[in-house]
């Protein structure tokens, strides 16, 4: 019998414990490892425009092709599967391997991460056999050539096998008054690989919460009970003592200052360990944007003072970066942005950033186009590592339907992170504006102080599954040159649940209320009123088109507004997604919103997931239109909705 077969089996040996190297190498999650090629094939979004995959070949060795056939017979579709991504063989199938040698050494390793998979699974009997050519790996010399027609033959034979489950659970040392249920760990329950690891490092995470940074697994005991197919596991562990944060050493720092990344990680030394705080100093490093990576490295012994020492090492971002985007419309026309940016302008991750767009290109006259640009500066770190200065300059020239719109802001602000879900800003800003709308004429001087809160909990900015974001705004105003003053109040919330467990089928759902309270409509500056309609809020009505008109069917906007949207959104593919939606809106001139004339607006849309997020297309009809709303609308942009 094969040496790896005799590893895995062992049915006549109840009881017998599973050898340690062995244990080790198979309970470890194992990751394919991708060959590198070269780019001479032409590819965008995984689609090749020209170039053959011979081009990228051209730099393997002796290359050898093969054909790989993987028969698991008494596997279902899910482990099926699962075996398959396993398979680099089968993975990498298309391209030829280096020679004989290579293709030994691929079988090889294929069968170990094979293994693994079974033992993920709970299939602690698996046997796998692989055979090139026809004959079995182990059979093979270390110099046999395959020199018989190309593709070589492969084969690969697994049987599965039953799946273990979880038999008799100890907890010792530390670690023996923890409940293992609490940790997933269920006499009966899922006897895997993976959630043995998962319950090792949760019960080590449970201790080092209470302080102490060396916890660890200290023993070890798996014994396969072949006969009943079940896995006895005795887990040992050793807390050791509290200790709190040493000396933090930061190095690979080239432009950013090392002494104030050190500042950053807020690790204050003796202060009490926690594993968060080191995992939050990590996040906090890395929101600064001027790394690439940042790495905490934990000393596995105390200091003199019984504290525990932090490496740190970082790799810095190139400091300038630029960019241009757009969005696309059948009801709003082109947008163009573009801007120019500088990350670490004066060594303290200071971030200096200059942008202007142009939009309604196609949609408006070209004396009448909409242009904004501004420069924007951040330091970070001003009054504790949680916490951001910022100011900014923006100009604006707009012509919406609703008004023409001139105007200069400039604002200086602070915000803080309470912790790592929850950030408050408050700013104090003047706003010079001259607007012609329904009301004539007007210039403005106003003076505010925006206040906003923000939780959020969501899985991901970019294209979230999980959790919710909820945001409350509130702006007092007063206009130097009329003497009104205002109070504008926003709330907003959106909500990601996914529906199974592969997060395929998504949730989405976003509600949002504001009102402006303290004076009338038309004390109010055009901008700053509020409007509904277009791809940011009910998608398949003009920009700005719902709500109140004046006699030339032009919005007006109003003193108060609600919108809801509910998406399902569905992934067809790893990178295609097709969402369903349905979108409600509506826009009142008093201070609450009138319920009676909600818009509403259905379609669906196309996403491709891309690094930096989705990229979206929208086809949207108004449900309930007038005759001056569009009979449809199509809309284009890089992110999600909402």
């Amino acid at each position: 019998m094969p040496a790896h077969e005799k590893q895995m089996s062992g049915r006549n040996a109840p009881g017998r414990a599973l050898p340690r190297a062995l244990l080790l190498a198979v309970m470890c999650t194992s990751a394919l490892v991708a060959e590198s090629r070269t780019a001479a094939a032409f590819e965008l979004f995984g689609i090749k425009l020209w170039g053959s995959s011979n081009d990228q070949d051209a730099d393997i060795v002796d290359p050898l092709r093969y054909a790989v056939t993987l028969n698991a017979p008494d596997a279902d579709k899910d482990l099926t599967k699962k075996l398959e991504n396993a398979s680099a063989l089968k993975g990498d199938e298309d391209r030829p391997v280096s020679g004989s040698l290579g293709l030994m050494a691929k079988a090889r390793s294929d069968r170990e991460q094979l293994v693994a998979a079974l033992y993920a699974d709970a299939r602690y009997e698996g046997v796998v056999t692989i055979t090139i050519d026809g004959k079995p790996l182990d059979d093979l010399p270390p110099d046999a050539e395959f020199k018989g027609p190309q593709p070589i033959p492969v084969s690969i034979n697994i049987a599965t096998g039953p799946k273990f489950t979880l038999g008799n659970i100890r907890l010792e040392g530390d670690a023996a008054g923890l409940m293992s249920a609490d940790y997933g760990l269920i006499s009966g329950g899922d006897a895997g690989s993976g959630a043995v690891l998962k319950a090792e490092a949760l019960i080590v995470r449970t201790l080092k919460e209470q302080g102490r940074p060396l916890a660890k697994v200290t023993d070890r005991q798996i014994v396969a009970d072949h006969a009943n197919s079940t896995l006895d596991v005795t887990l040992t562990v050793a807390a050791g003592p509290v200790a709190g944060y040493g000396a933090t050493t930061v190095e690979g720092t080239e432009k950013v200052d090392r002494d104030f990344t050190e500042y950053m990680t807020g690790l204050k030394r003796g202060k009490q360990y926690s594993p968060q705080e080191i995992s939050d100093a990590r996040d906090r490093l890395l929101a600064l944007e001027v790394f690439n990576s940042v790495t905490f490295k934990e000393a596995d012994k105390l200091d003199a003072d019984g504290n525990l020492p932090i490496g740190v090492q970082v790799s810095e971002r190139k400091p300038r970066y630029f960019g241009l985007g757009g969005t696309f419309s059948n009801t709003e026309g082109l947008g163009l942005e573009g801007y120019w940016g500088h990350r670490n302008l004066f060594g303290h991750a200071e971030k200096l950033r200059i942008d202007g767009a142009i939009s309604g290109i196609g949609s408006n006259n070209l004396s009448e186009l909409n242009y904004n640009a501004g420069i924007m500066f951040e330091k970070p770190g001003v009054i504790g590592p949680a916490s951001k200065f910022f100011a900014g300059v923006k100009t604006v020239l707009e012509h919406p339907d609703a008004y023409d719109h001139f105007s200069v802001k400039g604002s200086t602000g602070l915000s803080y992170e309470l912790d790592k879900k929850q950030t408050v800003s408050a700013e104090v800003a003047l706003d010079y504006s001259r607007i012609t709308d329904a009301f004539g004429k007007h210039t403005y001087l106003i003076a505010s102080v925006p206040l906003q809160y923000v939780y959020d909990n969501r899985d991901s900015r970019l294209n979230p599954t999980s959790g919710f974001r909820v945001l409350a705004y509130a702006e007092p105003s007063y206009d130097i040159m009329s003497g009104a003053a205002f109070l504008k109040l926003k709330g907003e919330g959106s909500a990601y649940q996914s529906l199974d467990t592969a997060s395929k089928f998504v949730l989405a759902e976003r509600v949002a209320v504001g009102s402006i309270v303290g004076t009338g409509l038309q004390n109010v500056p055009a901008d700053r009123r509020f409007y509904s309609g277009g791809g940011g809020s009910v998608r398949g009505y003009a920009y700005q088109g719902i709500g109140p008109k004046d006699f030339n069917g032009q919005p007006i906007g109003g003193l108060s507004f609600f919108e809801t949207s509910v998406e399902m959104r569905i992934a067809v593919t790893d990178t295609i997604g097709i969402v369903p939606f349905v979108d409600a809106g509506t826009v009142s001139t008093k201070s609450v919103p009138n319920f009676s004339d909600v818009k509403v607006g259905a379609g669906v849309g196309l996403r491709y997931v891309t690094p930096f997020g989705p990229l979206r297309i929208d086809a949207a009809v108004p449900l309930n239109r007038d005759p001056s709303d569009p009979h449809f609308g199509i809309y284009a942009g890089i992110g999600q909705a909402f």
